[in-house]
């Protein structure tokens, strides 16, 4: 499929940071876009990707600008630099500052000099500056330039406040964010029916994350973030295509496009090597899709997430039971963490401008309600999402059912869960591997809706209906 040039409207922008003033009440808020990296030397650089952040409430997606918002003053202002003549010998004559920002409702502009001394000005009249907790080196020593915070502290004194208002937009997504989000979702679905027609045995996985990423380059799209595409699927993100593909294995393919609107798409799929899977295979394969039929059935509004993570580790944890693996009532082994053994990592996440939704303001913020503790026990620590459903949120479901030898030695040595697993069985399940399905969601009034052309996750026989059209 061809992506669209859909994108969002100017009104929009202004709303947004209308909103997010009126959120704050006062002070500074400040916004540090991405420079272009190096990826080996300086002009060698790693592909351009703007801060999400900056992204959504100034619609920029060009390298060397920040901005603030004086709510105290009411002004917006976008702070960069002309090009220079030397700069257009090499990248063409391109819009002024001044007509970037006309596009999303900014009159206000100042070369990136004046940046320091305008946050100078508002400390000197006692104005209060917010800040994000930085995630690139850069940030850090620009931070630390413009506000004399030390980098192991900035984390730490990032505003609270601000990434609260900020997360109550961005956690809830419109219409237009939407349209958007499935744009991505329908061109991974197009990435990952690449990978059923290519996996076969004889071939490496760097083959099938080729075709895969082709999907995304041919339509002129980046990847929402570096693709798992593996025979080794327990090793959860395992981005090495070192393996060369046998009849037997198990192919997991994890990977998603962000289209030119910067929102990303995030699938997950299982598929055999060969042209069937075998018996165990399958056997896990359908526990698999058993628990996450029993998450999808617990989205309902108001239903904490968490509930639905735990309503697909209870069936895991059945479904072990049945092979003899796990003992015990289920629903007691997922609510102490035992099933981890098995689904060590959390059912889902939030998804929108970043694959995992700002994820760098910290998931305490974006992933669970105001008074709700995340778990530091293995297992639930890894849940990133927790919180009550509401509409507007959008986020993936991917259950998945691993056999880490590592793991289990570990547990077995410690003696952990002795009530719940069976130590002495699992030795002849040492070298399957592992496997998830990922979809993603949009709460909505009436529930959840599955995003993207695929419309659930797909059984064995549509597996084997994928691999051969």
């Amino acid at each position: 499929m061809a992506t669209t040039n859909m994108k969002i409207e100017k009104s929009t922008y202004i709303r947004r940071r209308a909103q997010l003033k009126k959120d704050m009440g006062s002070g500074l808020l400040l916004f540090l876009g991405n420079d272009e990296v190096g990826m080996n030397y300086a002009d060698n650089t790693y592909p351009f990707r703007q801060d999400s952040t900056l992204f959504y409430f100034f619609g920029l997606d060009y390298a060397g600008l920040a901005a603030v918002i004086d709510v105290d003053e009411d002004r917006e202002i976008v702070f960069g630099n002309e090009l220079t003549i030397d700069d257009i010998v090499w990248t063409g004559t391109q819009p002024s500052l001044k007509d970037k920002c006309s596009e999303i409702g900014i009159s206000d502009t100042m070369p990136m000099k004046e940046l320091k001394n305008y946050i100078d000005k508002a400390r000197a009249k006692g104005q209060t500056v917010h800040f994000l907790p930085p995630y690139r080196g850069d940030h850090k020593v620009w931070l630390w330039e413009l506000l004399g915070v030390e980098p192991a502290a900035q984390t730490a004194k990032a505003s609270v406040p601000f990434i609260k208002a900020i997360v109550a937009q961005r956690n809830y997504k419109d219409e237009e964010e939407i349209r958007l989000i499935e744009e991505s979702v329908d061109l991974s679905t197009e990435m990952h029916l690449a990978a059923y027609r290519t996996v076969r045995p004889g071939i490496h996985e760097s083959q099938v994350a080729a075709a895969v990423e082709e999907v995304a380059c041919r339509h002129g799209n980046a990847l929402a973030f570096p693709t798992i595409a593996t025979t080794q699927g327990q090793v959860l993100h395992n981005h090495g295509f070192i393996h060369q593909l046998k009849e037997g294995d198990i192919f997991l393919l994890d990977a998603g496009a962000e289209t030119k609107s910067h929102y990303a798409g995030d699938l997950s799929s299982s598929m055999p090597v060969g042209e069937k899977f075998t018996e165990r295979q399958e056997i896990i394969y359908n526990i698999h899709l058993a628990s996450f039929q029993a998450a999808v059935d617990t989205l309902k509004l108001g239903v904490p997430f968490r509930d639905a993570h735990i309503a697909a580790a209870t069936k895991i944890a059945e479904g072990m039971k049945d092979l003899g693996l796990m003992k015990g009532d289920p629903a007691e082994a997922a609510e102490s963490g035992a099933y981890a053994l098995f689904f060590p990592c959390g059912l889902g996440h939030m998804v929108g401008l970043d694959v995992h939704n700002m994820e760098n303001l910290g998931e305490q913020y974006v992933g669970y309600a105001e008074g709700q503790v995340k778990s530091t026990q293995f297992g639930f620590k890894s849940l990133r999402f927790a919180r009550p459903l509401e509409v507007g949120f959008v986020f993936t479901v991917e259950p998945g059912i691993y056999f880490i030898p590592e793991l289990m030695d570990k547990w077995r040595a410690e003696h952990q869960f002795m009530d719940f697993i069976n130590y002495d069985k699992l030795d002849v399940w040492r070298d399957f591997t592992g496997l998830r399905n990922e979809l993603n969601y949009v709460m909505t009034e009436t529930g959840a809706r599955l995003l993207g052309t695929i419309k659930k996750p797909m059984t064995i026989e549509e597996v084997y209906q994928a691999k051969n059209n």
